[in-house]
C-alpha cells in the first residue's frame, strides 16, 4: 500500500508540472506534492529501517533463543555424559579398591592432564600356589641372587622348598675390569657431584670406548647432565652427551652404539635391559647405592606391613633389591668374554658401611681399588691395546 500510494503521488506531481507556470494554485499544488512526496520518502526510509532493526532484534533474539535451547540440550547432553563418566569412575574406583583375598596398595598418579588409579598387590606370595604339580618351573638369571642364595626371590613367591642352584661367571673378571670406590663425601654431601665428577673426568679422557652414567633419580640425571657439559666444553673435550629424556630410549641407545665413545646419562630404566659389547662401553660409573625410593606407595605399604609383622624392612625389603639393582647396573660392563673396562661406585658406603661391605661382597669379582690412578692406568693400557 505505501508503495503504491507514493507512486500515485509521484504520478500527479509529474503531471502538475506541465501547468504550474500557467497557474499559480497549481504550482503551489505542485510545491505541496513534492513536500509530501519528500516527507513520504523520508517516512518510508525510517520507517523501513525500524523495519530491519526490528527483523534483526527478532532475528537476534530467534539465535540467542535457539542457542539458549541448544546450551540447554547440551548441558543436559553434558549432564548426561559427566553422570555417565562418574559412574564409569565410580566402578573403576571401586574395581581398584575392592579388597578380596590378597591386600593390594592402592594409589593416584597424577599428570599434567590426567591421573590413573592403579594398585598393586602388597605381596605376590600367592604366585606359588598357581603351579601344578606335572608342572615344573624353572628361573635363571644373573641378578636373582643375594649373597649367593635364592632366598629373597623365593620367599617373595611363594616358591618355598625350590631347588637352588649358583654357577659362577665364566668371565675372566679379576684380569678384565676394575672396580672403583674412590675417596669421596657421602652422597647426600653439596659437593659428592662435582668431586665424583672430578673423579670421572681423567677416566673419560682416558678410555676410548663409550661411558654410560647410572643416576638413582631423574633429578640426578639432569644435575649430572648439566655438570658433564659445562666440564666437557671447558676442557674441549669432543664427546656427545646423550641424557635420558630428551628422546626415547631406543633413539639414545642407538645414537650411543652409532657414536661408539658417547657419555649417556640415565636412570632407572638404564640400569637393565641394555647390551653394549666390546668397546661401545668401556665406563660403567654408579652415582650410589640404589635404594627404592620412600615415595614409591608401595615400598611404603610393605614396610609398613613388614614392620607390622615385626620385621626389618631396611634388611628385608630395601638391602635385598638395592643388591640386585646394583649387580645389574655392574652387569652392564662385562657382556662377553671379550669384555673389559672399569665400574666406578661414588657411594663410600659400600665399604664404611656394614650394611654396605653386603652389597660389597653380593657384586661381581671384580678387581678392587679406592685409588682413581689404578682404574686410569687400566684405561689407558685398554686404549693402548684396542681391536
Amino acid at each position: 500500500r505505501f508503495d503504491e500510494l507514493t507512486e500515485a503521488i509521484q504520478l500527479v506531481v509529474k503531471a502538475l508540472l506541465k501547468y504550474q507556470e500557467k497557474h499559480p494554485d497549481i504550482q503551489a499544488a505542485t510545491r505541496e506534492g513534492a513536500t509530501i512526496y519528500d516527507g513520504l520518502m523520508r517516512w518510508s526510509r525510517s520507517h523501513k529501517r525500524n523495519e530491519e532493526l526490528e527483523t534483526e532484534a527478532q532475528t537476534r533474539e530467534r539465535i540467542q533463543s535457539k542457542e539458549k535451547n541448544q546450551d540447554i540440550e547440551q548441558a543436559q547432553q553434558s549432564d548426561s555424559l559427566s553422570e555417565l563418566v562418574a559412574q564409569e569412575m565410580a566402578e573403576e574406583v571401586k574395581t581398584v579398591t575392592e579388597f578380596k583375598e590378597t591386600p593390594y596398595v592402592c594409589w593416584i598418579n597424577l599428570t599434567q592432564n590426567a591421573f590413573q588409579l592403579q594398585r598393586a598387590p602388597l605381596s605376590v606370595r600367592h604366585f606359588g600356589k598357581f603351579k601344578r604339580p606335572e608342572q615344573a618351573w624353572v628361573f635363571t638369571s644373573a641378578t636373582l641372587s643375594v649373597n649367593g642364595n635364592f632366598d629373597h626371590f623365593i620367599n617373595n613367591l611363594g616358591l618355598y622348598g625350590a631347588e637352588q642352584k649358583v654357577w659362577e661367571s665364566p668371565f675372566e673378571y679379576q684380569n678384565n675390569t676394575i672396580m672403583l670406590i674412590p675417596k669421596l663425601p657421602l652422597p647426600d654431601d653439596y659437593s659428592f657431584r662435582d668431586k665424583f665428577i672430578d673423579v670421572l673426568m681423567p677416566l673419560i679422557k682416558a678410555t676410548h670406548g663409550g661411558v654410560l652414567i647410572l643416576c638413582t633419580s631423574l633429578r640426578a640425571v639432569d644435575d649430572f647432565a648439566e655438570k658433564f657439559l659445562e666440564r666437557l666444553d671447558t676442557e674441549s673435550i669432543d664427546r656427545l652427551l646423550l641424557k635420558q629424556g630428551e628422546n626415547s630410549r631406543a633413539y639414545l641407545m642407538d645414537k650411543f652404539r652409532e657414536e661408539g665413545n658417547a657419555i649417556l646419562v640415565g636412570s632407572a630404566s638404564f640400569w637393565e635391559g641394555v647390551d653394549f659389547p666390546g668397546d661401545l662401553l668401556t665406563l660403567v660409573a654408579i652415582d650410589k647405592i640404589p635404594f627404592m625410593s620412600p615415595d614409591d606407595p608401595v615400598l611404603d605399604a610393605r614396610i609398613k606391613d613388614c614392620e607390622e609383622r615385626g620385621g626389618s624392612p631396611f634388611f628385608e625389603i630395601q638391602i635385598p633389591h638395592a643388591a640386585i639393582t646394583l649387580k645389574q647396573g655392574a652387569g652392564r660392563l662385562i657382556r662377553s668374554e671379550d669384555d673389559a673396562g672399569v665400574l666406578v661406585i661414588g657411594d663410600v658406603r659400600l665399604v664404611e658401611k656394614g650394611y654396605g661391605k653386603r652389597l660389597w661382597k653380593g657384586l661381581p669379582d671384580f678387581y678392587r681399588t679406592r685409588e682413581p690412578k689404578d682404574a686410569l692406568q687400566f684405561l689407558t693400557y685398554l686404549a693402548s691395546h684396542k681391536k
